[in-house]
């Protein structure tokens, strides 16, 4: 099969047309941002479905900004953001766009 008989390749194609954007990113980065938002979901999904829609709410009400919102809704997107473990997120984003392994307790920490 050609290239550009590939069914992904049309796929890539046809998507391209639809994002002006994404023919200027080449495959490489479009893959990384693809491994950091499976990433992103595993982390999101840490949330119950309710407290998903309060953060999006939060989010949504501050602009992303905490400054945005009262001392007490700060407190609760603290609260949201630390249950879904950036900590975690950010150790296992540098661990697949590592060149090598990261030591398992580097990303994990210790046990």
């Amino acid at each position: 099969m050609s290239e550009s008989t590939h069914p992904s390749h049309s796929l890539f194609v046809r998507t391209a047309h639809h994002l002006p954007g994404l023919r200027r990113l080449p495959l490489a980065k479009l893959l990384i941002l693809g491994e950091i938002a499976v990433l992103a979901r595993q982390h999101i999904s840490n949330l119950e479905p309710k407290e998903r829609r309060r953060f999006l709410a939060l989010m949504r009400q501050g602009h992303g900004r905490r400054r945005n919102l009262s001392p007490r809704e700060q407190e609760e997107l603290t609260a949201l953001i630390a249950k879904m473990k950036p900590w975690l997120f950010a150790r296992l984003v540098a661990d697949r766009l590592s060149p090598v392994p990261l030591p398992e307790r580097m990303v994990r920490g210790r046990r």
